[in-house]
Order: structure tokens, then C-alpha cells, then sequence
């Protein structure tokens, strides 16, 4: 899992991933702008409880970064908003019940771990070596303390190694490395005819009597959604202008207050070690140490003596090589002996709970403080103000905001007082629509009492991490019933659909009929006047044909003394007539081992995800994981 997100850190997303491992779903505390009233549990994870405000909150926050990472591809009538608020809840149960498991198991993220991880994050790096000063800015630039990353991400390590410990063992044996490729690589000997309806839509002919008939009995069916249009009045952060440059005295002061933690960069020394692990007997280990350090004051070269001896598998094949290391990242008393020494030193030995570390300094790098007048500094130092002035801005009409929606019953006086203007969406009904109508909260305060039917301002609701919106009933259509004169071509339209759908569903049992009295594919396309869709060898994905029938395909049983023959339905609802004549399958000695082999690896990845998979389910019944109630339930409660 850390290893796919380090991949994926670079780019315009830098920092949307950082923030997943940062706070892995983090419960971020309540949005102060949430609706008012109790706050009701969803779900009890052991000691956890997630509360709706969190789940919305959260939601919130990966249904942003969702459109933002799709962009214009994104489809707002293509996305699955039950489907994604499951999905979210789910992980934020699994989330919590996994941390706690791994905890109470005693699973702990060393020093060490976190730093090899750090290292390895292309954000953080400059040169392509992990950058103390790279790290720092950037979490500086997202108001997040290098302790409060640090500890989430231990718990991000910490879920990985109980992932590892399980994923780790599963394994594939040859057998079942040669089933899945024998069926993965099985041809099968088909014919495939497809009836289509439509071809028989213009013959149908339907009669107003029937049409009357069809709507009456189905007239649920046809009734008008309820839909609402909202007037609203929008306050975002990015719209706010930004503040002119101020004295350089104001300047002066941010940098005094963020010298250490924005321009400054501590020590830094680039280093190599060779690590001999305790095992059973830890004079031994000491005493190869010894002899690893005497050979290399004897010249043995330092990256050699490495990849022969040590036990550290991060740093081994790379001849010991650590890269540069600040204060803060290695265990005490590595750290200790490391900043004691000189460049080209050699150290040790040095105990620490690894076992036995003999230590190079290759290069020193001296602390170093960026100047208050450096051109890049006085850009960064303007960015901090800007942005501090734009967030007590934006705080000051948040709060404004909110008490104008409150105290008013039209959102005149709210648009004035921020300065803003009165907008309106289209019209959306409670499946949702364009624009804020896309949002959840938006929703459900557009369908509650307080707006549809009081006619009140609503309070302001988070529209994405920068902006917040209150909303006011524009106008209001109620669900009605549909009368016939209304809906008359879309009963017509039914009706000849399950005619057409009919006919050819007779016409496919006729084909079938004749295909297994003994008539061959082409005998009986041609005296229906069809066509062939497929005949010959068939691969699983077969571009030929439809994916519905080629599941079919597939999971039909071997044809014994005849061939097989079997009507089924294609993904568009028309009827496939299907021949199945043999089946083909690959002698197994003709097989090459390596392919073999990628396949049984390949099938124990997938086995190591059905595992791990169900022991995440296991380790919820042992946390104990209650739900309490859907968070459509839990919206509908506590609404203002």
C-alpha cells in the first residue's frame, strides 16, 4: 500500500497523498460549520466511535480530491454517490479497527523504520536524496508539525507491517499456478448468433387501448420526481484578493518567528554503516564488528565489506550507503556517535537495539540560515502573510456569514455583508444535480424541513476545503403523478420494446430448436434471415464478442456427444443463441516453466489480497465493530 502512494507522490497531487498518509482517514475533528444539534455514532470500532460529523467530513474530503484528480473527466450523473459514501465508510471502519488491532498486538513503527521510509519519498527529496529542508518547508507550507506527521505516519507503518504479516505468507502452489493458466489459456469452439430486438420494432403495432391498459397498472412508474431550484450565496477563500505588501518591520517579525522552522537547515552528515545483528550471542556480534571495522582501517573498501556483511537490507546493496542524516532521525545512540565525528571517520562499534553498527562519515554539511533579504526568502515571506491575512479575512465573513444567514429570513442581507452575489442552481432533485446541487450537505439541507418547507436560510455548509455556501429555496415543484397525455410515447416506447423483446425471444428458441434437431450455424442464420456473430476458436476476452455472452461461453459445461446449445441474454437485453462445440486446452508439457512461474506469482498476490481481505474482517469481529446507524439516517437527525 505505502509503496503504490510513494510512487504516486510527485506532480500537482504531492500533496493531496501526503495528506492520505499524514492523517490516514483522521477523524479531523468537527467542522464548525456542520449542523447544529447532537452529533449521532455510526459505527462503534472498539473505543472508536465515528460520528457523522467525522463521515461527512470525510466524505467531503475524498469526493473533492476524487473530481479533483478525474478533472474534466469528471461525470457527475456516472457517479455512484451511494456506492462512494459506503466506500468511505467502510475504510474509515477498517481504518480505525486495524490501528487499534495493531496496537493492542503490540506492533510499533521504530525510528528507524520511519526514517527509511522518509527517505524514500520523491516530495522530500532534492537531487534525488531525501532533503531535511525539503521536508520541513513543505509541512511548514501545510501548517502541519513535523511531530503530528511523523506520529500518523507511524500508523500508516504500523497497518503495513499486520498487511505484510499477512500478505507476506500466503503463497500459490504449482497446481494452482497451472489451473488458473490452463483456464486463463482454454479456447472454446463456438458459434454465436445474436437475435436482435429492434429489427422487429417497426412491425409492432399498438392500440390506445393498450397503451391505457400498460398505464394504469403501471402508473408508479410514471410520476414526476419532486425537484427544488436553490438561490444561494457563496464565500471562497481563493476568491478573496489578496493583501497588499506589507512593511518590511511586519516581514521582519514573521521571519524571526519561522527562522528555525522555515529558513533554517540544521546539520546534515552523509553517512555509510555496516550493521551485524545480535542474533543468539551478542559478543559474537560485537566481535565481527570489531573485525569488519579493523579490515577497513586495513583498506578493504568500506561498500564491499558492506554487501558482504551487513545484516541492514535497506542500505546492503547499496554498500551502506544512508544518504545525508539530520538530527532527529536515527535512534540515540547511532545519532550520538554519527554527530560526534568527523568526515572520513570511521566509528564504532555502536550498540543501538538493531545490533552492532560500524559507521563512515562521508561528507559534512554545516547548518545553514537563508537570509532575510534573499529574493526567494522575501517571496516566501509574503506568501505567509498573504495567506495568513486571507484566512482571518475569510475567517471574519465565515463568522459574519453565519450570523447573517442566521438573524434573516431572505439572503439579501447575507450577499451584502459579505459582498457577494445572490446565484442559482438549475433545477436537481434529491438524486442530486450540477454544480453545489453535486455535494451531499448541499442536498440533504436543500430536502430538509428547515429549507423546503419553512423557507429558512440555511446555515453555511462546507462546499469543498475552501469555500462555504448558504442556500435558500428558490422554488419548489412536489412530486405529482403523470397523466397519460403527458407520457404517451414513453408507454408507446415500453410497450413496443417488450413486444420487439418478445418476438425475438421466440425467434432465438426457434434457432435454438433447429440447431439442436441438427442444422448447422449457417443453415439456420440463413433461413432467419440473421447473421453470425462469431464461429471459430473463442479466447477469454475476446473482442468479438459481447462481455455477458462471453462470460456465458466460459461457464458453460463440456459439450458431451453433441454439441451444446443454450440461449442466454447479451449486455443490450437481446437473445444470444450460443454453440458451444469443444473445448481446447494446452498440453501442459508444452508449457514453458518461467510462464508458470509468473502465473503462480501472479495467483499469490491475488490469494495474498483474499487473505488479507478476510482477516481484516476477522480482526473487526475481534475489535467489535457495531453500526449503529446509515449515514442517510444520520443526516436526516441532525439537520438545524
Amino acid at each position: 500500500m505505502l509503496q503504490s502512494i510513494r510512487d504516486r507522490l510527485t506532480g500537482p497531487i504531492v500533496w493531496f497523498v501526503v495528506g492520505l498518509i499524514a492523517i490516514p482517514f483522521a477523524f479531523w475533528g468537527i467542522d464548525s460549520f456542520n449542523t447544529g444539534g447532537g452529533d449521532p455514532v455510526l459505527v462503534e470500532v472498539g473505543d472508536q466511535d465515528i460520528t457523522q460529523n467525522q463521515f461527512r467530513q470525510a466524505y467531503e474530503q475524498r469526493y473533492q480530491q476524487y473530481r479533483s484528480l478525474l478533472g474534466e473527466n469528471f461525470r457527475a450523473d456516472l457517479f455512484d454517490e451511494n456506492q462512494f459514501r459506503q466506500l468511505t465508510l467502510d475504510d474509515m471502519v477498517q481504518e480505525s479497527a486495524l490501528r487499534q488491532f495493531a496496537r493492542d498486538s503490540g506492533y510499533r513503527a521504530t525510528d528507524a523504520t520511519l526514517r527509511d521510509y522518509l527517505v524514500t519519498i520523491p516530495a522530500f527529496q532534492k537531487d534525488g536524496k531525501f532533503s531535511a529542508d525539503a521536508y520541513r518547508e513543505l509541512l511548514a507550507r501545510q501548517n502541519l508539525p513535523v511531530d503530528r506527521y511523523e506520529s500518523q505516519l507511524r500508523e500508516s507503518l504500523v497497518i503495513d507491517q499486520l498487511r505484510g504479516a499477512v500478505q507476506d505468507t500466503s503463497f500459490a502452489t504449482p497446481e494452482d499456478a497451472w489451473n488458473a493458466f490452463r483456464l486463463q489459456k482454454q479456447t472454446r469452439d463456438v458459434a454465436v448468433v445474436t437475435v436482435p430486438a429492434s429489427r422487429y420494432a417497426d412491425d409492432v403495432e399498438i392500440t390506445d387501448a393498450e397503451m391505457a391498459d400498460y398505464f394504469e397498472a403501471n402508473r408508479d412508474r410514471f410520476r414526476a420526481p419532486e425537484r427544488v431550484r436553490l438561490a444561494y450565496v457563496e464565500l471562497d477563500r481563493n476568491d478573496l484578493p489578496e493583501a497588499e505588501a506589507p512593511e518590511q518591520e511586519l516581514l521582519q517579525a514573521i521571519y524571526d518567528a519561522e527562522k528555525d522552522a522555515r529558513f533554517s537547515s540544521s546539520e546534515e552528515r552523509k553517512a555509510r554503516h555496516i550493521l551485524i545483528g545480535f542474533d543468539a550471542d551478542k559478543d559474537r556480534a560485537r566481535a565481527q564488528a570489531e573485525s569488519a571495522l579493523q579490515k577497513l582501517r586495513d583498506g578493504v573498501a568500506f561498500e564491499q565489506l558492506a554487501i558482504e556483511l551487513s545484516d541492514d537490507p535497506g542500505s546492503k546493496d547499496k554498500g551502506g550507503d544512508l544518504g545525508w542524516i539530520r538530527k532527529g532521525m536515527m535512534v540515540p545512540a547511532f545519532e550520538q556517535a554519527l554527530f560526534a565525528a568527523t568526515a572520513g571517520e570511521l566509528v564504532g562499534p555502536v550498540e543501538t537495539e538493531f545490533g552492532w553498527h560500524v559507521i563512515r562519515v562521508d561528507e559534512v554539511r554545516a547548518a545553514d540560515v537563508r537570509a532575510f533579504d534573499d529574493p526567494e526568502v522575501q517571496a516566501e515571506l509574503l506568501e505567509v502573510y498573504q495567506n495568513r491575512e486571507r484566512e482571518e479575512r475569510f475567517q471574519e465573513l465565515s463568522e459574519k456569514l453565519e450570523q447573517m444567514a442566521f438573524e434573516n429570513t431572505t439572503l439579501e442581507p447575507v450577499a451584502e455583508a459579505i459582498d457577494a452575489e445572490i446565484q442559482t442552481t438549475d433545477w436537481f432533485t434529491r438524486a442530486g444535480g450540477a454544480g453545489i446541487a453535486a455535494s451531499r450537505d448541499v442536498l440533504a439541507a436543500a430536502f430538509s424541513p428547515e429549507v423546503l418547507d419553512a423557507g429558512e436560510n440555511s446555515r453555511p455548509i462546507a462546499n469543498g476545503p475552501d469555500a462555504l455556501v448558504v442556500v435558500r429555496k428558490d422554488a419548489y415543484e412536489p412530486a405529482r403523478q403523470q397523466e397519460l397525455a403527458d407520457v404517451r410515447d414513453q408507454v408507446r416506447a415500453a410497450l413496443v420494446e417488450r413486444a420487439a423483446a418478445q418476438k425475438a425471444r421466440e425467434v432465438a428458441d426457434a434457432a435454438a430448436a433447429d440447431l439442436r434437431a441438427g442444422k448447422s450455424a449457417a443453415e439456420v442464420a440463413e433461413a432467419l434471415d440473421l447473421k453470425i456473430d462469431f464461429e471459430g476458436l473463442a479466447a477469454r476476452g475476446q473482442a468479438q464478442l459481447d462481455g455477458v455472452v462471453a462470460d456465458h461461453v466460459f461457464a458453460l459445461p463440456h459439450p458431451e456427444s453433441a454439441a451444446r446449445v443454450e440461449t442466454v441474454t447479451d449486455s443490450r437485453g437481446d437473445p444470444v443463441v450460443v454453440v458451444l462445440k469443444s473445448v481446447n486446452e494446452l498440453p501442459r508439457d508444452t508449457v514453458e516453466p518461467e510462464l508458470l512461474a509468473q502465473q503462480r506469482v501472479q495467483i499469490g498476490e491475488s490469494m495474498a489480497g483474499a487473505e488479507f481481505a478476510a482477516y481484516r474482517k476477522a480482526v473487526e469481529e475481534v475489535v467489535s465493530v457495531k453500526v449503529r446507524r446509515t449515514p442517510d439516517s444520520a443526516a436526516e437527525a441532525v439537520e438545524p
